[in-house]
């Protein structure tokens, strides 16, 4: 049987919000099969739970978050992607105030923070959304066209275009793909952080927004040029942060998805839009487990240790 998991022990991480700039702890727990993955905002008079699923999702200007009633989790993305990069499937996330750390900019330290603790294999069967014929969104015409689809395949795998009229970008990769079952998260993703412009980083200061944003945690540039004195960790860093990001986004839907998925200027907002789109039409999914490893797509049932 292909297993859920959780991780072994607990883990903590202490940061600033990007946009808040506020200081924030994190506290990782194990939770008990078909939990699914579930913030708990402990800093609030009462503890609020907000359970990861597609309908949780609140807002995606500049990141995606999640929220029941008033209590809300801002940019979730980057630890989402980091728990579908290694297979999690229950988690508790406890944390002290309404916006993930940004850490580094990317999902690295996710990773290491939760492969420090230890992946632990359960004994209920890992449940997939499998997808079963196409779902698409799109948003505008001509230049302004942004679409993303769900298709079906044996596995999941990721293809992002991406199209900026800025010389830095252009210069590096517009596409990439990432299979699951050829490639490797944690070397050929994880490390990919999140960018931005510094005409945009001012005027997103003056309506409160990127307040902890830096170059130690993102990928800054002027009207010419990345400003980071260390360069690019990937030659093609810009999309595979798209990558990235869509990976968190798309498993805002509670379970690993059996598909490909591709995108053309899609974010945030568009990727939540595919994802109910998907729930919506009942024919166009169903759940799947697997009672044999070896019927599993690859790199859904490698060992914990390879991940």
């Amino acid at each position: 049987m292909l297993q859920q998991r959780t991780i072994k022990t607990l883990t903590r991480a202490v940061g600033v919000g990007l946009h808040s700039g506020q200081r924030v702890e994190l506290t990782l727990r194990p939770a008990q099969p078909d939990t699914g993955i579930v913030f708990r905002r402990v800093d609030l008079s009462e503890p609020v739970d907000i359970p990861i699923t597609a309908m949780a999702v609140v807002d995606t200007r500049m990141a995606s978050t999640i929220g029941v009633g008033g209590a809300k989790v801002h940019t979730v993305e980057h630890l989402m992607s980091a728990c579908a990069g290694l297979g999690l499937d229950n988690l508790y996330i406890d944390i002290t105030a309404e916006e993930v750390p940004i850490l580094d900019g990317s999902s690295a330290s996710f990773v290491f923070l939760l492969q420090s603790a230890g992946v632990e294999l359960q004994k209920a069967p890992k449940r997939f959304i499998r997808v079963t014929r196409p779902v698409e969104v799109r948003e505008g015409t001509g230049p302004s066209t942004k679409w993303a689809r769900l298709d079906p395949y044996h596995g999941y795998k990721l293809r992002f275009e991406i199209d900026f009229a800025h010389p830095a970008v252009d210069s590096t990769g517009q596409s990439v793909e990432f299979d699951l079952g050829s490639g490797n998260y944690t070397r050929d993703i994880a490390r990919a952080r999140t960018f931005g412009f510094t005409k945009d980083v001012e005027m997103m200061r003056a309506s409160g927004l990127a307040l902890g944003g830096g170059l130690d945690n993102a990928i800054v540039m002027d009207d010419y040029k990345v400003l980071n004195s260390d360069g690019l960790r990937y030659d093609d860093e810009f999309v595979k942060h798209k990558i990235l990001d869509a990976i968190g986004d798309l498993y805002l839907v509670g379970k690993p998805l059996l598909a490909a998925y591709s995108a053309f200027r899609s974010g945030h907002a568009m990727n939540n839009l595919l994802l109910r789109e998907l729930l919506a039409q009942e024919d166009a999914w169903e759940i799947a487990t697997f009672e044999n490893e070896r019927q599993a797509p690859a790199g859904f049932a490698q060992p914990v240790a390879a991940w």
